[in-house]
């Protein structure tokens, strides 16, 4: 009998993650499609090593683990495609943005990012509808943000974005966001409703506004000279695991930010709900960045997303 192949994956977030999650159902897809042929490994959090989150994307395009997720955000300064969901305020309608994603328009981000990069997708995940929260205050108006300190991903968009509302944009890894927030190092920062709660950041930041600037998507990546040189039916299994975690995952997402939404709310968190005036004024206000920004990205991709960077109305 010949050795079983094995498949080495990598994640950066811990137990409670829908992330993990996901990677679990794949996991558990792999083992009821291939059996004995496979054998995988699964380190769920490489912060506990010591290790930034962003180096997940290093070891994985290197070789050391065969797979993982990550927030398409850290990609895009080197694939300009997945700009596309860095443009705040002009969040496509979910359910639109995944159906496109798993046709033609996810076959076209792909490409770019096999193109650009040594990884090869395989699927999108849920990341979350991304809030801005703080110690004290709703964020009503760009007014409100003026002179704040906010933690951000590492993404000049984003830094460009967030300073065109008045914010002192930080960039703080994965592993050192919680102490940073509840130490008060920071004014406020920018998270999905399942990180803000399972992250322990609504400890000390009790004011969640229900910005949805940001519609995450986390890529399903694998090493692409590593998956090539696997045997055909192996590849076979992994996308199809790989879709039937996708499925699992999307669920669990839409699930847990319900769930961390009333936890909070049950905890005695503010949550600011934004008028259609008030949207539109922050829109406005980044509208010249994110124009910077798309100018960049494919127009047929933005047209398949239906994204609208011109003037708020």
């Amino acid at each position: 009998m010949a050795d079983p192949i094995k498949i080495s994956l990598g994640g950066y977030q811990g137990p409670n993650s829908v992330h993990t999650y996901g990677v679990e159902a794949f996991c558990a897809a792999m083992r009821r499609l291939a059996g004995d042929a496979v054998e995988i490994s699964f380190h769920p959090d490489i912060t506990d090593t010591g290790r930034n989150a962003a180096d997940l994307l290093g070891l994985t395009e290197g070789g050391t683990f065969d797979g993982c997720y990550f927030s398409s955000s850290y990609l895009a300064p080197r694939v300009s495609a997945l700009t596309l969901f860095d443009l705040h305020f002009a969040v496509p309608d979910k359910a639109k943005a995944f159906a496109l994603l798993d046709g033609e328009a996810g076959k076209m981000l792909a490409d770019e990012v096999t193109a650009h990069t040594g990884f090869i997708t395989l699927g999108y995940w849920d990341n979350g509808l991304r809030h801005m929260t703080t110690a004290d205050r709703p964020l009503y108006t760009p007014a409100d943000c003026d002179g704040l300190s906010l933690r951000i991903l590492p993404n000049d968009n984003h830094n460009q974005i967030f300073q065109s509302l008045g914010f002192h944009p930080r960039v703080i890894d994965v592993k050192e966001v919680t102490a940073a927030v509840n130490n008060g190092d920071v004014d406020a920062q920018e998270n999905p409703l399942t990180n803000t709660y399972n992250m322990g950041l609504s400890k000390s930041q009790r004011v969640v506004t229900l910005s949805g600037h940001l519609m995450g998507i986390s890529l399903v990546l694998f090493n692409r000279e590593k998956f090539a040189s696997w045997p055909d039916h192996i590849r076979a299994w992994i996308t199809q695991a790989v879709d039937e975690a996708t499925t699992a995952q999307r669920a669990r997402a839409q699930a847990d930010e319900a769930q961390s939404k009333a936890a909070m709310l049950n905890d005695g968190v503010q949550m600011v709900e934004l008028t259609r005036a008030q949207r539109l004024a922050f829109k406005a206000a980044v509208q010249p960045a994110v124009s910077r920004i798309a100018s960049d990205i494919s127009p047929a991709l933005l047209k398949l997303f239906n994204v609208e960077t011109g003037a708020a109305s």
